[in-house]
């Protein structure tokens, strides 16, 4: 028989954490997460976990103490003799550093990759990884689940005979062609260069999008720039609708507001990160809580995540 299943859950994403525990009919661990006078993270696991198989909710995006967050409450989990200990973290933050594309840069995926395994951490459950690559950068067993079968079903309940799947950039083709394959659609993408890493100009759209329902999508929203940057310029090649769609949205810099201005008419996106606020911006918010739950289960029983998927 296996271990006892635990849930435990920092305060980035506390919501999704008990639609989990909702979902696997169960209640979050009790921890008391609180903080010394000058700031500092403290965390106490108030519950016996001798010998429980654990979970840790918690996505790192910023600010930087849900990471910290994240690595405490592992470490305190296995000093209070948890039998193992799994990072389930929806959003995996730090990952767009995942190479020295110049000279004495910072590898903070790898960074992040070896504290969570100092920490204590026996393995990681994450989603839709930033780069791919970047499992190999651990030295623990590692689940990178997609919330593909989210999105795709909503796109689907939506789907027009003339839906065109645009990449925004080239480094999100391979979503999008997975994405048009499923649908049924055909397939496009967004040529453009980035002058700094915040901002990004359109050079060419490769694909029919005139007339068309043009459905972008990406892994992460994060100033929105490269969305809305690719559908200005599909919006003059004559697209007639257009629906952005992405998995993590950061929503930095005021993105919402611009978003809300641009071109795009409908933006879907998941709740891998908190987004409370959002429920008068008409931004639609899919829940990937019983894809992660299910994944958490398989964990526990030692079966085939992979299989969530074929």
């Amino acid at each position: 028989m296996p271990n006892e299943l635990g849930l435990f859950s920092g305060n980035a994403n506390r919501a999704l954490a008990e639609e989990i525990a909702t979902y696997l009919e169960m209640r979050l661990g009790e921890a008391d997460i609180s903080r010394f006078a000058d700031g500092e993270i403290r965390i106490s696991i108030t519950e016996n976990v001798r010998g429980v198989d654990a979970f840790v909710i918690q996505p790192t995006a910023p600010p930087a103490e849900n990471l910290l967050e994240l690595l405490i409450m592992i470490d305190a989990l296995k000093r209070a003799s948890a039998h193992r200990i799994t990072a389930v973290v929806p959003y995996f933050g730090y990952a767009r550093q995942d190479r020295k594309d110049r000279p004495r840069v910072a590898i903070t995926a790898k960074l992040v990759a070896n504290l969570l395994t100092v920490a204590g951490a026996d393995r990681v459950l994450t989603m839709d990884l930033h780069a791919p690559q970047i499992q190999g950068f651990f030295d623990i067993p590692l689940d990178h689940i997609y919330a593909a079968p989210v999105l795709l079903r909503y796109f689907d309940q939506h789907s027009t005979d003339d839906m065109v799947v645009m990449a925004p950039d080239i480094g999100s083709i391979k979503m999008a062609r997975a994405f048009a394959k499923r649908l049924g659609a055909s397939l496009g993408f967004v040529d453009k260069r980035r002058p700094k890493p915040d901002a990004t100009e359109v050079m060419n759209v490769v694909g029919e999008v005139e007339g068309k329902h043009v459905v972008m999508v990406d892994d992460i929203i994060n100033t929105a720039s490269s969305m809305m940057e690719a559908a200005a310029a599909v919006k003059r090649l004559g697209a007639k609708k257009i629906t952005a769609g992405a998995t993590h949205a950061l929503f930095s810099g005021g993105a919402v507001e611009k978003l809300a201005s641009s071109s795009i008419e409908e933006i879907v996106i998941t709740n891998t990160l908190s987004h409370d606020g959002l429920a008068e911006s008409g931004i639609k918010v899919l829940s990937v809580a019983e894809l992660l739950g299910e994944a958490i289960d398989r964990i526990h029983g030692e079966k085939s995540v992979s299989s969530l998927f074929v």
